[in-house]
């Protein structure tokens, strides 16, 4: 199984830390990982992490300046692609059809291909763009995964409140995943 993840400025790089690792030990799924510069950034201040880490999760790097890369083509058969965090600047370039890097580039291509696009914006409060957008890219067919926290699951940490989104993620390509709880009614 290949899946595109999509790593933008916005905050909650974490997220994309512990969807590499869940994917990651899946054992059958390979992540061709980009990464913008502003995440590049966010993940050196929100976290103890360094890029290599990151990095070192996925089983393809590119850079998001590579307009040319593999996964820029259709050709290139993927189940899908993540971007976690998305960025509403990412979100717009997608729903505008601007693909002026890398990962609008690829979710372009996801698109027109009709493969899964899964997209999880980090803003708070949402403007009317920012919903219009989203409402466009739903109506044809992206996932609109925001990070929303699950109460019902009583947290104990924040690592259970982002790993209760990475199972929403990974529900998304039917992959299992045993680090979250789910209700259980």
């Amino acid at each position: 199984m290949e899946i595109v993840v999509g790593v933008t400025g916005a905050t909650g790089t974490i997220y994309a830390m512990n969807l590499l690792k869940a994917l990651k030990a899946t054992g059958k799924v390979n992540t061709h990982l980009i990464i913008s510069d502003w995440a590049k950034k966010n993940l050196e201040i929100e976290t103890e992490y360094a890029l290599e880490d990151m990095e070192g999760l996925a089983t393809t790097v590119y850079d998001n300046k590579n307009l040319g890369a593999r996964i820029s083509s259709g050709s290139f058969i993927t189940e899908g692609m993540i971007i976690v965090p998305c960025s509403m600047k990412t979100l717009s370039s997608i729903a505008q059809g601007y693909d002026d890097n890398l990962i609008s580039r690829t979710a372009g291509v996801m698109l027109k291909e009709g493969r899964k696009l899964v997209l999880s914006p980090r803003e708070s409060p949402l403007s009317p763009i920012h919903l219009e957008n989203m409402l466009k890219l739903s109506r044809i067919g992206v996932r609109i995964v925001p990070p929303m926290p699950a109460f019902y699951t009583h947290p104990q940490s924040i690592e259970d409140v982002v790993n209760h989104h990475i199972m929403k993620l990974l529900d998304q390509f039917g992959l299992e995943y045993d680090q979250a709880k789910r209700w259980k009614g």
